[in-house]
């Protein structure tokens, strides 16, 4: 059997391959594999069926790369696809665990910032109680805050970085804003996690099968070549139980390389110039 991949369509021509991810599509076509295409504008209203009404019936089991997905409407897009007869490979519970901080903590637990968390709804204001309680699990000190999936990092003081965990007003006024700034978007609830402090860059690692087949710069900083310790990874990698995943590496200050983020790996971001042969060569077809 040949690698098949489900990627985003273009919002702009359904018929072909969303621009972002055309050199992916194009390496899978070089080497044998069939890309297919999803409606991701679709699926996002809540349209599953007809978001993949373009993948042929019958196709077997195939990978999915493309933009971001919530857990449910990963969910609907599994239902959909292996109605006809084309499952995906990485199943809604396996997709869960990898992209939402809650799957992945404890099997990563000590090798990743401490961290508590509490379910939220996209626009709900959390509450300074609930939150007070959920930092005291923490050390006191500095923190941050984001949702299952994502940071606000970008508005570093005014919706992410919380100077002093004690501080129940600076903790509710940074968590409020990351809520606001999040809107519709916000994944699963809030995190709080330990700040740590860290010395370089982060990169990310490809695992396939629980073996690293690619590592390179995270795509925030393109330009920033890293070579991460993985021996101390690798074991929790395979413990998650889940076949292509990445994790977010950072060398801390005193010189300890720390698990930032995991993620699934259909729909973690490749930085420009990232070698996507080797990647695709790694990825299991379903035979």
């Amino acid at each position: 059997m040949t690698l098949t991949v489900l990627f985003c369509a273009d919002p702009l021509d359904p018929r072909r391959v969303d621009d972002h991810f055309t050199r992916e599509a194009d390496t899978v076509r070089a080497t044998g594999g069939t890309p297919v295409l999803l409606d991701h504008d679709l699926l996002q209203r809540g349209e599953a069926v007809e978001a993949a009404k373009r993948v042929p019936r019958g196709l077997g089991a195939l990978w999915y790369r493309g933009w971001m997905v919530t857990s449910a409407e990963y969910h609907a897009l599994a239902k959909a696809l292996a109605a006809r007869g084309a499952p995906l490979m990485t199943p809604p519970d396996g997709y869960r665990r990898a992209h939402e901080l809650p799957g992945w903590y404890e099997t990563f637990a000590g090798l990743t910032p401490q961290s508590a968390w509490l379910p939220l709804d996209p626009r709900e204001v959390p509450d300074p109680a609930a939150l007070e309680a959920a930092a005291a699990q923490l050390p006191p000190g500095p923190g941050v805050v984001k949702d299952y999936v994502k940071s606000r990092k970008h508005e570093w003081h005014e919706a992410c970085y919380v100077p002093d965990l004690r501080d129940p007003a600076a903790l509710a006024r940074t968590a409020r804003n990351m809520v606001e700034l999040q809107d519709a978007f916000l994944a699963g609830g809030l995190v709080i996690r330990q700040f740590e402090e860290y010395d370089a860059a982060e990169c990310r690692v490809w695992w396939v099968d629980g073996e690293p087949v690619l590592i390179g710069p995270h795509p925030d900083t393109p330009g920033e070549e890293r070579e991460p310790e993985l021996d101390h990874v690798r074991p929790a990698v395979r413990a998650l139980g889940c076949r292509f995943v990445t994790t977010d590496l950072a060398r801390r200050s005193d010189g300890v390389w720390r698990v930032v983020e995991v993620g699934d790996g259909q729909v973690s971001d490749l930085p420009a110039g990232s070698d996507v042969g080797d990647l695709y060569f790694h990825l299991p077809d379903p035979s």
